[in-house]
């Protein structure tokens, strides 16, 4: 990356991730909760993204998230979240309070850098004119090739169903739900659930519960 990119990192062991990566070009601040992140904030306005681990002391990652969300001078600060825990609904959850993409532990540095990239890059995009990101919107979505029965599927994603529960839902075998899914990820090149969810709510598919 051309500039340095201010990270803020929120995490109660950072010391791994604030070593490495200034040597990818990144400014990296650190706070051990989530109540000292947000006295970071309220303090550095040159903030361009916060790696945000869900389990801390004081505040977990949940309530700093709505936090940061719901203060006019943080909300559009692009928010990675960091967590040990696999689990759909959580994520889902994540991502309607405002969560921008998951890193699930333990991770590769590799992965941890490519996706902290995706995410600035689809940040600084989504703050170009409304008519262009209309435009890539419309070119890059695959949404009216999906059947009937895979925006079935999709839209249980979305709201945080496992495999079993869409299943069970459609009243479909989990073989046929993973082709499905298989399917989906293909025509909307998307790798995983967390990417499709995102997907869904760059184009406001995503239901709230």
């Amino acid at each position: 990356m051309a500039d340095l990119c201010k990270l803020l990192l929120v995490d109660d062991n950072p010391q791994y991730i604030k070593d490495v990566l200034p040597y990818y070009g990144y400014d990296v601040i650190t706070a051990t909760d989530g109540v000292e992140a947000l006295e970071v904030l309220s303090k550095e306005s040159s903030i361009d993204i916060v790696l945000l681990d869900v389990m801390m002391p004081k505040m977990n990652g949940w309530d700093t998230l709505k936090a940061i969300r719901k203060n006019p001078l943080t909300k559009n600060i692009p928010v990675i979240m960091l967590t040990a825990i696999g689990d759909d609904q959580k994520m889902i959850s994540g991502l309607k309070i405002g969560a921008d993409d998951y890193i699930v532990k333990p991770f590769v540095l590799p992965n941890l850098l490519a996706r902290i990239e995706a995410v600035l890059r689809r940040c600084k995009r989504d703050f170009e004119p409304q008519e262009k990101i209309n435009v890539t919107i419309n070119k890059n979505n695959q949404f009216n090739s999906l059947t009937r029965r895979e925006k079935d599927v999709l839209l249980l994603v979305t709201q945080g169903e496992n495999n079993k529960s869409i299943a069970d839902k459609l009243v479909l075998s989990e073989v046929t739900v993973k082709s499905h899914l298989s399917s989906i990820f293909k025509k909307l090149n998307v790798t995983n659930r967390t990417q499709l969810v995102l997907l869904a709510m760059h184009v406001n598919l995503l239901e709230e519960k």
